[in-house]
């Protein structure tokens, strides 16, 4: 089994800053590609960014510029970057993995979010 454990959400004002974290625990062999995706009220879960093993990301258009996302394999760790936050990126914020537990079997697991709220 495999836990995802967010933190470093909260209240900020638009301009402002934050840095999400996202622990990943549990028995694995490997931790493959990584993510944070989003959902605000009343609207579908977005892709924010993911992140290979190899360091290699992506990132929704709008969000380019303004959000970093990066991992710490020592750790087993990844982290969201946010700068220049607007009252738009309010949302749960959800971290995303697909973890190999074996050779031969892989599965995808989710956290259970963090709130970001940003005021204008």
């Amino acid at each position: 089994q495999v836990q995802l454990v967010e933190s470093g959400g909260g209240l900020v004002q638009a301009g402002g800053s934050l840095r999400l974290s996202c622990a990943a625990s549990g028995r694995f062999l490997r931790l493959n590609t990584m993510g944070w995706h989003r959902q605000a009220p009343g609207k579908q879960r977005e892709l924010v960014a993911t992140i290979t093993s190899g360091g290699s990301t992506n990132y929704a258009d709008s969000l380019k510029g303004r959000f970093t996302i990066s991992r710490d394999n020592a750790k087993n760790t990844v982290y969201l970057q946010m700068n220049s936050l607007k009252p738009e990126d309010t949302a749960v914020y959800y971290c995303n993995a697909d973890v190999s537990s074996s050779l031969l079997r892989t599965g995808n697991y989710w956290g259970q979010g963090t709130q970001v709220t940003v005021s204008s």
